[in-house]
């Protein structure tokens, strides 16, 4: 029925079919032998894998933390300023003038860490770094969607927006 010799793709298979029913099974019994040892080796490379995971996920959290800390360290004089500010019995220019310093101590701090400030003011509005609260109609010559007012400052760290502005908006009545 089969022939003892098969043509392949590869070449030409020959099938032995006076094998001994022992070789066959010492065949067998060694292919089993590599399974089982290379399935070891397999289990052994997934919880290797796994503790590294883990190994760099708690470096990842060590070190995030440790940067949080470092910041955070950074904030407490600028804390102790405010608390100083509100324990001091001055008045008028002597109190402005520890919360202008206050205000420069925590403007420092976040520029160590890369964080300026936006200019939108007297510029075109820009959706993608503010967010129009209210218009006002266009004095001065301005433009329409020119920032006429910053409600409140945006922020961005190199290239990333950590918050836009909230800004007023010149529009000229409608005619």
């Amino acid at each position: 029925m089969f022939d003892d010799e098969l043509k392949t793709e590869a070449g030409e298979a020959v099938i032995e079919t006076d094998v001994p029913q022992g070789a066959l099974e010492e065949q067998l019994t060694a292919a089993n032998a590599r399974a089982d040892e290379n399935y070891g080796k397999y289990l052994l490379a997934v919880a290797d894998f796994d503790n590294y995971k883990k190994r760099m996920q708690r470096d990842l959290d060590s070190l995030v933390s440790a940067r949080r800390r470092m910041l955070l360290e950074r904030f407490l004089p600028v804390l102790d300023n405010l608390e100083r500010a509100l324990q001091s019995k001055a008045e008028g220019d002597q109190l402005r003038g520890g919360i202008e310093q206050t205000l420069r101590g925590f403007e420092a701090v976040l520029a160590s860490e890369g964080v300026k400030a936006l200019e939108v003011q007297g510029k075109p509005f820009d959706p993608r770094v503010a967010e129009a609260i209210g218009t006002s109609a266009a004095t001065n010559g301005e433009a329409d969607d020119t920032v006429v007012t910053v409600a409140e400052k945006g922020y961005v760290m190199g290239d990333d927006l950590l918050r836009p502005a909230k800004v007023i908006v010149a529009k000229h009545a409608s005619e």
